[in-house]
């Protein structure tokens, strides 16, 4: 079990690996995208303090929201509230941001009306954004690293949850289980361009094969 534990390791948590890597990218990517990131307020979208403070940029302001609780010692450039990012309350769907930022949350949101109140948050909450989600149709599911899990009966991805060991989070009990196996529903590039219409959609890709799907929008 370690052995494979460390092999999770190697492809997706260590600063060496080719997830560590794809970040990276992604992050330089993101910064070419909006030269003038230094100087926007940016709200995050179901992101997280840490990925900010280990991330070789840095907005202006970020404004975390996220259904889990911050860390208590954020610094002064960070901002983090408990809420729910398609049902925003009402002080933050009032405030404007620069830019908003979202990575890897849509397909946990559940359903397309939740995705699509998710979208209309994103849509009103600035005029630039970058939202990026994982391709459905990339052959090895990316929150599991199991090959073809996304196409899989629900029965079955609930039973290679709980002897899998690449999860990121494993469980023997059954009900656990089939609850993390129906909180993933990925997106196709038909999905990302209905929910946003008018931003360019980009790839990023891996050997060749679209691995991710960014919706991006840079100017007002």
């Amino acid at each position: 079990m370690s052995r494979l534990n460390a092999l999770r390791s190697r492809f997706v948590d260590a600063p060496d690996s080719l997830g560590a890597r794809a970040r990276a990218r992604r992050w330089a990517w993101f910064a070419e995208c909006f030269p003038d990131l230094g100087q926007m307020s940016v709200i995050d979208l179901g992101g997280t303090a840490s990925a900010w403070l280990r991330a070789p940029i840095r907005p202006a302001r970020v404004h975390i929201v996220n259904l889990d609780a911050p860390p208590a010692d954020l610094p002064s450039w960070i901002r983090a509230d408990v809420a729910d990012a398609c049902d925003l309350p009402a002080p933050i769907r009032g405030t404007t941001y620069d830019l908003v930022y979202s990575n890897a949350v849509i397909e946990h949101v559940g359903g397309h009306v939740r995705r699509q109140m998710f979208a209309d948050a994103v849509h009103g909450l600035a005029e630039r954004h970058w939202v990026q989600t994982p391709y459905r149709y990339f052959p090895v599911e990316p929150h599991f690293l199991f090959p073809g899990f996304q196409f899989l009966p629900l029965t079955a991805r609930t039973e290679i949850l709980r002897r899998w060991p690449l999860v990121h989070t494993p469980t023997s009990e059954r009900e656990a289980a089939r609850q993390i196996a129906m909180e993933v529903e990925l997106l196709s590039v038909t999905e990302m361009r209905h929910y946003f219409p008018s931003s360019l959609i980009r790839f990023e890709r891996l050997a060749g094969l679209v691995k991710s799907v960014i919706a991006l929008k840079r100017k007002p």
